[in-house]
């Protein structure tokens, strides 16, 4: 399944409900998780690619406040949103590149990390080449992505309601994209071919707390690229989907505070 250019643009509010809603849904706990592995190899400076809204970046810059951490990001909006919190660190420098042309010499760091954006990737052998390419001998790529949409309750759940509401075109973009790149052995095959040895690859398991299904529709449908997927239909319009598969949660999880199965690759290579 091809992705199209706009599964790659986070711009207008979307910044703003993916940082307050889906971080602390689905992105911290793989966060502090990512940030956990890389500790133990204590860099002096780090690269993380596709950095968003700071998930990471946020964990990294308490756990090595003396690892000197570039954060970059294809969307300089989502970079924007991550200085409204993160301005006062004195370790991190911000910066817009393209994963797959990064602005650095070779042999620059001693970790790149990546939290869920090597599914955006439009060649991943070549983003995974430019990684090994910035890291020093002996240094390590630590990087994460999502499993099977099945594995993953909420999202689940919204997409099941997108076929029912948009029977005859539903948007997919969690599907296509955030969810499409869950194979173990085609993720081996991609970093052997761009020079990478030594991949462990675990998959996790994690709980994902919500304060409703209403917050859980709102960042599905209003958080991520797939809001223009839907505003595109026409109607039902935004507002009517995204209550759609707030009913569809409600009915499975309840009212109130809910909370989901989520389960993501999480991966390392020397």
């Amino acid at each position: 399944m091809t992705a199209p250019l706009s599964d790659k643009i986070f711009a207008g509010s979307v910044p703003q409900l993916y940082d307050r809603l889906m971080v602390p849904m689905i992105f911290a706990p793989y966060a502090r998780d990512l940030a956990e592995r890389i500790k133990g190899h204590r860099p002096r400076d780090l690269l993380e690619i596709a950095a968003g809204t700071g998930a990471v970046t946020t964990v990294l810059a308490t756990e090595l406040p003396g690892t000197q951490i570039i954060a970059t990001d294809l969307n300089e909006p989502m970079l924007a949103q991550a200085k409204t919190h993160l301005a006062g660190k004195p370790n991190i420098r911000w910066l817009q590149a393209d994963a797959l042309s990064l602005p650095f010499g070779d042999a620059s760091f001693d970790v790149v990390a990546c939290q869920f954006g090597a599914m955006f990737f439009p060649d991943r052998v070549k983003g995974y080449a430019e990684a090994r390419r910035v890291i020093r001998p002996g240094g390590r790529y630590f990087f994460n992505v999502w499993d099977r949409i099945e594995e993953n309750d909420f999202a689940d759940v919204m997409q099941q309601t997108m076929h029912k509401v948009f029977a005859s075109n539903p948007p997919q973009f969690m599907a296509r994209t955030p969810h499409g790149y869950h194979d173990p052995a085609r993720i081996r095959a991609d970093l052997t071919i761009a020079g990478f040895r030594d991949i462990a690859i675990e998959l996790v398991t994690q709980r994902s707390p919500a304060a409703s299904p209403q917050d859980v529709a709102i960042a599905y449908c209003q958080g991520t690229p797939m809001r223009g997927e839907i505003e595109a239909q026409g109607q039902p319009s935004l507002e009517a989907a995204t209550e759609r598969v707030a009913e569809a949660l409600a009915r499975r999880y309840g009212n109130g505070p809910i909370d989901g199965k989520i389960q993501a690759l999480v991966i390392s290579a020397a």
